[in-house]
């Protein structure tokens, strides 16, 4: 038997035993639905009824692909979303020491970032029967951006009078 000799060899290996399309997917929803259950408390505090139903939801979402499929085509869209806030902090570290502003700028920058990988997402994965192309894509982001700046304006004068 050949041992594997890289990580690459790992994690292929770990992707034929269905580590990433199944077992991930399955803890991930099982840990939120469970956790989410035990803190609201909706169902009581009986540990096995949350355990059970999460148990239940994190199997019935991996039935079908679906799960599987849209982890896939989200994760990589966040992992470069991520790298790019990574690289706004780095840069506003060096630029500003204000903690109060910066922190609603990345506020902005996360959502916009948080829109495009969503909407890259819906555009891979093929929602709306496939029918939004990339011209849609920017419409939508722009629509986005200006209805979010209104919501921010709205909001401001709001406290501002309060």
């Amino acid at each position: 038997m050949a041992y594997p000799n890289t990580i690459t060899d790992i994690l292929n290996q770990w992707a034929d035993f269905g580590v990433f399309a199944y077992i991930l997917p399955f803890l991930m929803i099982f840990a939120l639905v469970y956790g989410i259950l035990s803190k609201s408390k909706l169902l009581g505090e009986n540990k096995g009824v949350h355990a059970t139903l999460a148990l239940v939801i994190g199997l019935l979402a991996l039935q079908f692909d679906y799960v599987s499929n849209f982890f896939a085509t989200i994760f990589p869209y966040a992992g470069i979303g991520i790298s790019v806030l990574l690289v706004a902090l780095i840069l506003m570290g060096i630029l500003t020491e204000e903690e109060e502003s910066s922190k609603w700028i990345f506020f902005g920058i996360g959502a916009l970032i948080f829109l495009v990988v969503l909407l890259y997402t819906i555009y891979d994965f093929q929602w709306l029967g496939g029918y939004l192309g990339s011209g849609s894509i920017t419409w939508i982001v722009l629509i986005l951006v200006i209805a979010s700046a209104v919501v921010g304006l709205v909001l401001g004068d709001r406290k501002k009078k309060t």
